[in-house]
């Protein structure tokens, strides 16, 4: 499972490039314009994926959160936003290829006042990618919709890429 995970995180940082820099070809009015989705705008799904994988990995290294506000905008900047979402990727890269197992439980808190769970780190690595997905998902329809071309976002896509196949000898 460990490899599994290691496949996931090299895929994350891959997808996420792709769909930065479709964003990138938008222009600042398109980027933050309200087309309905849950965090409304491509520049608010960005921040919200990039403030929560920040969550999970606070959690995921035992330390406190404090209050989570969801839709916290952390870059007004695009560049600076996409900077650190870089850094984010190479950290979660990191902390997979850091890990002996992704056997056994970890607790947290969260929720006001606070409430300690304790969840499998597997499955809650799951979550933890899945999430990602979900809302890199959101921001390729909210891309098209703006009329930037359709990404070849599929795993597949990545398991086809000299990247990839170097995880499978490693």
């Amino acid at each position: 499972m460990l490899q599994h995970y290691r496949r996931f995180a090299a895929y994350n940082a891959w997808a996420n490039a792709l769909v930065y820099t479709a964003a990138a070809e938008l222009s600042d009015e398109e980027y933050r314009r309200d087309l309905g989705a849950f965090f409304p705008s491509v520049h608010a799904t960005l921040n919200h994926v990039l403030y929560a994988d920040g969550v999970w990995m606070t959690r995921f290294a035992g330390k406190d959160t404090g209050p989570v506000q969801l839709d916290t905008i952390l870059f007004d900047d695009f560049t600076a936003l996409r900077a650190s979402r870089q850094a984010m990727d190479e950290k979660i890269i990191g902390f997979i290829d850091g890990l002996d197992s992704v056997e056994g439980t970890f607790s947290y808190q969260r929720g006001n006042p606070p409430k300690t769970y304790t969840d499998r780190l597997g499955t809650t690595l799951a979550h933890f990618f899945n999430h990602q997905t979900h809302h890199r998902g959101q921001v390729h329809m909210m891309l098209t919709v703006l009329g930037q071309p359709s990404l070849a976002l599929d795993m597949i896509y990545f398991l086809r890429t000299a990247e990839a196949r170097a995880l499978d000898n490693a």
